[in-house]
């Protein structure tokens, strides 16, 4: 049986990896320096990593680069599909055709010129989560911020399944009462834009922002820092079903419409009610969407 200390030590390994990508995306991820920067052969890094992720680490980066690129050509538009393809890591605009058409079954230009749609609808018609057809946000007012870079802890779940997440911030808040934390922020990152990736495939973190001075210095659970960068904000409420229908009209309405584009940072929403933690799982929070200036 592994100790509890090599596992959490896998554990954490595996998480910097996962934020190692999310951060060098658009560069060629080189594994065997990574493999060196934790001290261990390349074998052994792939096997840590398949253990804890449950997923092959090149079909991992191949997944997120493919994803983050469906984002962006559904969004920026000023922005040439070899453009969209160097974000993400790609060199070849030929093999991020083929690898792009080989994910979504269309080509990067059908995906941007609408193809998007009816693969997002059926992404929210197969999915557990209810959702509202009849959701009306055009009435939000967005506001633009520049966020500041701070501390999160987090628990990272590949799938956004409703009775895992639930798991996930109950785990989450029993480490908050167990350190005795009484001010903090809950905060949901989506790294993988739920509606238009598998949901047994989406990478969610669920985090908590302590406040004040918090001694965390025994703790196991790993953290990053969030972070800065320009974003739009919009204060949104309802049931579970909504928030996802809410990011779908963000990306595929709001955006393209708005003047500006996103980048490949993750959108991420702050909790006041958290709809995973309450009987009526009802939610109410501030949504952040990475923009920038075009």
């Amino acid at each position: 049986m592994q100790k509890r200390s090599t596992y959490n030590k896998n554990v954490q390994i595996a998480n910097n990896t996962m934020y190692y990508i999310y951060e060098h995306i658009d560069t060629d991820i080189n594994i065997d320096d990574l493999a060196l920067e934790f001290n261990l052969s390349k074998f052994h890094f792939h096997k840590v990593f398949k253990e804890i992720m449950g997923v092959n680490i090149y079909e991992t980066i191949k997944s997120i680069r493919l994803q983050k690129a469906s984002n962006l050509l559904l969004t920026n538009k000023y922005s040439t599909i070899t453009e969209t393809a160097n974000m993400c890591g790609y060199s070849s605009q030929t093999s991020f055709i083929r690898a792009f058409k080989e994910r979504f079954h269309q080509t990067p230009k059908q995906w941007r010129n609408g193809g998007y749609k009816d693969y997002s609808t059926q992404i929210l018609e197969n999915s557990e989560i209810s959702c509202s057809k009849n959701s009306d946000f055009e009435r939000i007012e967005p506001k633009v911020v520049k966020t500041k870079a701070r501390k999160m802890y987090y628990i990272r779940n590949k799938g956004y399944i409703t009775p895992e997440v639930k798991k996930v911030w109950q785990k989450l808040q029993a480490w908050v009462y167990t350190n005795d934390i009484k001010e903090y922020e809950e905060v949901a990152i989506y790294h993988d834009n739920p509606a238009i990736t598998q949901h047994a495939d989406c990478f969610y973190v669920a985090g908590v922002i302590p406040k004040g001075n918090v001694d965390l210095s025994d703790t196991n659970l790993p953290y990053f820092y969030t972070p800065e960068s320009l974003y739009a904000t919009f204060e949104i409420s309802g049931q579970i079903g909504d928030a996802l229908r809410f990011v779908q009209w963000a990306y595929h309405d709001w955006l393209p419409k708005s003047g500006f584009e996103t980048t490949t940072n993750p959108s991420y929403a702050i909790f006041r009610k958290n709809q995973f933690l309450e009987e009526d799982e009802k939610f109410e929070a501030t949504y952040y969407l990475p923009i920038q200036y075009v």
